[in-house]
């Protein structure tokens, strides 16, 4: 896999039935390694070990509830409460983030209500804060507050 805009992290990585799976420690269990995980693997060690963010308040790829329509989210990160604090979407590296990329995340947000929202393809990474006044982009991904 390319290199990321992201510092390396220890990883296992094995061969079933022939394609490269990844050891996913927010899940327990190897995940088939496509661009779009290598990119989420590294956003999820990123948070908990460059933000503070506790690996145990990490959820990867879980349904939510949109609208009566069963989604999936890539990342989000809990506050000590069991609050969701922050959502983020995770795209290839080869596929550019656009508006459409955000409206992704802030959907799955609708259900969620988290304070940041973030959208990364490992190369860029897009983080804003959600308030009453609106969205304001952030200069870099949030330090957990807890």
């Amino acid at each position: 896999m390319n290199a990321l805009d992201f510092p390396p992290f220890d990883y296992r990585v094995k061969k079933v039935n022939g394609r490269v799976h990844i050891f996913d420690r927010s899940r327990g269990r190897y995940v088939l390694l496509t661009p779009e995980e290598w990119v989420r693997q590294h956003l999820v060690r990123f948070l908990a070990d460059h933000r503070g963010y506790p690996e145990a308040l990490i959820a990867v790829e879980k349904e939510v509830e949109v609208c009566g329509l069963r989604q999936r989210f890539d990342v989000v990160c809990h506050d000590r409460q069991a609050t969701p604090c922050l959502v983020a979407e995770c795209k290839a590296p080869t596929v550019a983030l656009t508006r459409a990329t955000f409206e992704q995340a802030f959907r799955y947000n609708l259900a969620l209500a988290a304070r940041h929202v973030m959208i990364t393809n490992g190369h860029v990474h897009l983080c804003g804060e959600v308030s009453d006044e609106g969205f304001r982009l952030l200069p870099g991904i949030p330090f957990y507050t807890g």
